[in-house]
C-alpha cells in the first residue's frame, strides 16, 4: 500500500530530504535541519468608534519566514553551493534564478508521509558555522531561502 495513505502518526521527523528544481529532482546532499516552514496571517487592529469594550482583529495577508536549511559544508560541484554562488559573488550581473523547493518526511521505505512545497525561493543568506578548536563536529553551512508561498501536498 503506498504511503500516501498512510496513517502512521506521529511521523518521526528526522528522514526526511529536500528537492531542489534546478537539480532536476535529485537531492543535493543530505542536510541536518530543516527550519522555518510556517505560515501566518498578519493581521491589523481596528479600533470602532462609540465601541469601547473590544476592538476588531481584521487579517491582512498571509507571511512566511525564511526557510532555512543545514548541512555539511559541500564541493563547489555540488548544484546548491553553485546556485548560491552565482546569487551572492556575481555582484547581480546575473538575474537571481528562483526555483521550486519540495521538502520531503519519509518513512521507512523512503516513500514520503508528508510532503511541503516551497515556491519561487531563492536565496538571501549564506554562513557557515563558528569553527571551534575544541569542537568535535562537522563543519555546518547554513543557507537561508525566502519564498513567495508554500504548500501542504500530502
Amino acid at each position: 500500500m503506498s504511503s500516501l495513505f498512510s496513517n502512521v502518526y506521529p511521523p518521526s521527523a528526522f528522514y526526511f530530504k529536500v528537492v531542489f528544481g534546478a537539480t532536476l529532482g535529485l537531492t543535493d546532499t543530505s542536510f541536518q535541519e530543516v527550519s522555518g516552514m510556517s505560515a501566518e496571517i498578519e493581521t491589523e487592529t481596528v479600533v470602532e468608534g462609540g465601541e469601547n469594550r473590544y476592538v476588531h482583529t481584521l487579517p491582512k495577508g498571509v507571511k512566511h519566514p525564511f526557510l532555512e536549511l543545514k548541512r555539511g559544508i559541500a564541493p563547489l560541484t555540488s548544484p546548491l553551493v553553485v546556485w548560491c554562488k552565482s546569487v551572492f559573488e556575481l555582484g547581480f550581473m546575473a538575474p537571481v534564478v528562483a526555483q521550486p523547493i519540495v521538502v520531503q518526511l519519509l518513512d521507512e521505505k523512503q516513500l514520503p508521509l508528508r510532503v511541503w512545497s516551497f515556491a519561487n525561493a531563492y536565496p538571501v543568506k549564506w554562513e557557515v558555522e563558528n569553527f571551534g578548536s575544541t569542537k568535535n563536529e562537522v563543519a555546518i553551512e547554513k543557507i537561508v531561502l525566502s519564498y513567495t508561498y508554500s504548500n501542504r501536498l500530502i
